[in-house]
């Protein structure tokens, strides 16, 4: 492949990020890039790093190697039918749907030859990767996940109360927001045998959705505890990895692993930007056909249901 072409469905923030990370990728690879957008009719201007928009479905243009959805949510199942015969492969930002939609997404009918690829940047993060690669789930007794941080600091110069995250129909809260927990520790682990769940709202946040989320999760041989709210006033998210040998906490948040009992330390040097490239990377190989490929979509929408307690049978 000499040149890929992309459309983005939706030009927020996360989109803006992704173009920029792509065309530092694409340049590395020695790739030609075009990418367009699809915007709403009425949509002012284009976006930053974008070739072209477009406002119209049949001014769109067809055969594009990746469709970018990275609209809203609870948009994001309208968008992958509306669009499916645009593009031969997907990358849809997480959530794959919002929890109201969980069924009408199993129906969904992929194709075959298609790559429907669901966001999970944190299975690149420098910690997550090494803990996949040098502990084995069978070492592990027990897991705790947590990440904690205050929804009012998420996005500076923005009112929490009018964002996705603070408004239950929108298809905001903790469970659902914070998805990228469950998302590494089924990685890491495989599915639970069983889960139990408590979520709702418990501090003086002004949302109508719900603030934390709290899972005990069995396995045939461990037992996971996962923690997730919107109220910790200091970020604290990490992965604590209980062994016969060892109890190992990664800082995720902290670019660190810490062995508690021999007093081994690792520390990565990495930004965000950095494990998101590393995601984008893997699905360009995925699409080149170096690398095999995954059943995202449907992973997806198993762990979006998995975030509500319920496991599938």
């Amino acid at each position: 492949m000499q040149e890929l072409r992309v459309c983005f469905v939706g030009v927020g923030s996360i989109a803006g990020r992704h173009i920029r990370n792509l065309r530092t990728v694409c340049l590395s690879r020695g790739l030609s890039l075009r990418i367009d957008a699809f915007r709403r009719p009425g949509k002012s201007g284009g976006a930053e790093g974008v070739d072209q928009t477009f406002c119209s479905m049949e001014e769109l243009p067809d055969g594009y190697d990746a469709v970018f959805i990275t609209n809203p949510t609870e948009l994001h199942l309208d968008a992958l039918k509306r669009f499916h015969d645009k593009g031969r492969n997907f990358f849809i930002e997480k959530p794959v749907v919002p929890t109201g939609q969980i069924e009408a997404a199993k129906a969904f009918q992929t194709r075959a030859e298609t790559l429907y690829y669901v966001a999970c940047p944190l299975r690149y993060n420098a910690v997550i990767r090494y803990v996949k690669e040098h502990i084995r789930p069978d070492e592990v007794i027990s897991v705790r996940s947590i990440s904690s941080s205050y929804l009012p600091d998420w996005r500076p110069g923005r009112d929490y109360r009018e964002t996705y995250s603070a408004r239950r129909e929108l298809g905001g809260g903790v469970s659902i927001d914070l998805i990228h927990e469950w998302d590494y520790l089924t990685w890491l682990f495989g599915w639970p045998e069983k889960v139990l769940s408590l979520r709702g709202k418990k501090s003086d946040l002004e949302i109508d959705s719900e603030d934390y989320a709290v899972y005990i999760a069995e396995y045939a041989d461990k037992i996971a505890e996962l923690h997730l709210d919107y109220f910790g006033r200091q970020t604290v998210r990490e992965i604590q990895l209980f062994t016969g040998e060892d109890t190992i906490v990664g800082d995720i948040a902290g670019n660190r692993l810490r062995f508690l009992k021999s007093g081994k330390e690792l520390v990565f040097q990495e930004e965000r930007d950095d494990f998101q490239r590393r995601e984008l990377e893997h699905f360009l190989d995925m699409i080149e056909g170096r690398a095999e490929k995954e059943d995202g979509f449907l992973h997806g929408v198993r762990v979006v249901e998995l975030t509500q307690g319920r496991l599938e049978r």
